[in-house]
Parts: C-alpha cells; structure tokens; sequence
C-alpha cells in the first residue's frame, strides 16, 4: 500500500535489534525526499512477564525484576475502581448501558471487569475521535452510553465534543480521569486543560465530586434526559464521609455551603476542597475568621443567587481548583462579581506546558 503511494518505504522485522535499527537509519538519513519507516516491533521485548501482560507493563513505575511486581503498588479502593463498581452493577441491570473507551480500558476497567462487563464494553482503539461520535450515536439511538476517558486525550476531540455530542443535546455520560496537577506530570501529557476546554461548551454539564460518596452522580448522569454530562473523577486518596449524597443535580448549577461564616468565602472546586478546607481550619485557628466554604459541584454554571448574598457579609471571594487559572471556574466568579464591592482572588495552574515538575512546588 505505501509503495502504491509513491514511498520510498523500509520495512524492519527485527524492530527490537538496536544494530539492525541503526542500520537501517544510516541508510536513509541523507535521503532528499520523503521516507517511510515500518519497524516492527514487541512490547517487552525479551522480558516475559512483559510479553504475557503487555497492557500491565505499558506504563508502570519501578518494578522487581525477578517477580514483575510493581514496588509500593497500593492496591486499595481508588475513585476509578469506585466508578467502575458503580457501572458494572449498572450495567449488570441494565443492558442499555454501554462503556466506551479508546485504547485505554485500564483507567476504569482491568482485565477481569472487563470480560464481565461482556459486550457492553467497547474498545474503539487509539481513536478518541471514535469514541465521542459513537457514544453520540448510541445516546441517539436510545442507548445510555458512558465514555471513559483521559483528560489529556480528551484533547483530540474538541469538535466531536462541539459539533456532535453539544450540538445535538445527546445524552452521553463522560467520565474524565487524571485532570488534576497530581496526575501525569510530562508536557505531552497534561491533564489541567479540561475546564476551560469543556465547561464553555453550550449544553454540557460538567461536574466536579469531591469524594466517594458524590460520585453516586454517575448514576443520576445516566439516567437524566437533558443534557450531556461529564465528570471530573477526582485524583488523589479516596475520601469517604459515611453520608450518602442527597443533592438533586437536576437543579443545575445548585452550590453546597458546606459551612457558612463571614468575611471570608472559600470555593474549592473538585480536587481541591480538600485544600480549602484546610484554608478555613487555619483562618480559624490563627485570625478568629470562620469563613464560608463552598462545594461547587458544579464547574459549567454560577450560583448567581448563592453570590449575591455573598455581598451582604463577606469581603473577600477565593476560590482554589485543580486546574488552568485562565479561563478557569475562578475567573467565571471573578466576571459576575466584578461590578461589587467584594474582592476576588483566584488560584489555579499557570497557563504553560509544564514539564516533569514537582507537584508541591508548582502548586506553591
């Protein structure tokens, strides 16, 4: 096929042998016209454990070489596997409910989960593209879809997401993974550009729990007939209040005061309520200040009637998420309030390809 194109085209079955590859590329380094390279090659080459169970190996950490266990692997409850218990008594009852993936199951489902999931699991390949048309032709064809994906994937479906899923109001259910500072941390693989990609899209609804307890919403994200939603799944160590969420989603846009007080009013969107929490804790301890702390849940939508009663006795708005700070949730806030005499301070991520940095220090 390359040939009948007009390559000038190599292939190499022995992509794994470093001589033959360096070869093959002082071959055609000086070449003065377009080349087209097809090297085979193995996952694990030469490594068995590797070779068996390449999707396990495919980007792990440091392992025991002998054993090909992961060193320090924590093999607890984690929101992912909370989410993907919450889908599969889901779709044990219902055979409507669909997942959709693309190429990247282990996110939400392992190896098992899937063989139990059966045919209501779909795997559409390296094609995120795929995935968000498919999910908006299931939804449209009665089928309750649910799309697993990574945040920084999700990138390569702004037009799906506009055009096919936005534009036509189809009920797909998004599950984003690892958007948050503390996910992957290698510019090609940044996870922080969701919300301002995905919450000024018309239509969606884009939501941000805060621990296990409100990811229950996934159930009522399903179930709803209005819009399409997505969810944040948070990043980090699983928190569990014991309280079941009792919030009504269907009322958009509906902040939770978590705490009310004066002066002072901590939103700390996702991720990130936990820090404000701790904000308050300390503006307690050393200012006598029992400020009030919010839990949006919602990021594509203000609490307009929540922030106009602010006026009467606060002065000071923060607001703190796990993501870029321009055109972030925080900005949205700074924009309705900013012809009041509150004083608004946001706080996020600079607008950079952050490289391989120390999570600590880039949140400093």
């Amino acid at each position: 096929m390359f040939k009948a194109l007009g390559f000038d085209y190599h292939y190499l079955k022995q992509g794994n042998d470093l001589e033959t590859l360096i070869a093959l590329f002082q071959e055609v380094k000086d070449a003065d016209h377009p080349v087209l390279l097809h090297i085979h090659t193995q996952k694990g080459h030469g490594i068995p454990f590797m070779e068996e169970n390449r999707e396990a190996f495919h980007a792990g950490g440091p392992y025991d070489a002998q054993t090909g266990q992961y060193l320090g692997s924590n093999a607890g409850a984690s929101y992912n596997s909370v989410a993907a218990d919450l889908l599969l008594e889901k779709m044990a009852k219902d055979p409507t409910v669909i997942v959709v993936n693309a190429e990247t199951p282990m996110f939400l489902f392992n190896q098992e989960q899937r063989k139990q999931a059966g045919k209501q699991f779909v795997d559409v390949g390296i094609a995120e593209e795929q995935a968000a048309t498919m999910s908006t032709g299931l939804a449209k064809n009665g089928v309750k879809p649910v799309w697993s994906v990574a945040s920084t994937f999700m990138q390569r479906t702004y037009d799906q997401w506009s055009h096919d899923i936005a534009l036509n109001n189809q009920l797909v259910t998004v599950l984003v993974h690892s958007a948050s500072v503390n996910a992957m941390n290698d510019e090609s693989h940044l996870g922080f550009f969701d919300i301002p990609f995905l919450s000024h899209i018309p239509n969606v609804v884009y939501l941000a729990p805060t621990n296990k307890e409100e990811l229950a919403m996934l159930d009522w994200a399903i179930e709803q007939k209005d819009h399409p939603v997505a969810i944040r799944v948070p990043v980090g160590p699983l928190k569990e209040t014991g309280i079941p969420d009792t919030t009504d989603y269907s009322q958009l846009n509906k902040n939770q005061v978590f705490q009310k007080g004066s002066e002072v009013v901590l939103f700390g969107l996702g991720n990130f309520f936990s820090l404000t929490e701790a904000v308050a804790k300390e503006l307690q301890e050393k200012y006598n200040i029992t400020a009030t702390l919010v839990n949006p849940k919602f990021i594509t939508g203000l609490d307009t009637e929540l922030l106009d009663s602010l006026k009467a006795n606060h002065k000071l708005v923060v607001t703190l998420e796990d993501g870029l700070l321009e055109g972030g949730y925080g900005q949205t806030i700074a924009s309705y309030l900013g012809d009041s005499n509150l004083k608004v301070k946001n706080y996020g991520i600079d607008k950079a390809f952050h490289d391989r940095y120390d999570h600590q220090e880039l949140m400093a």
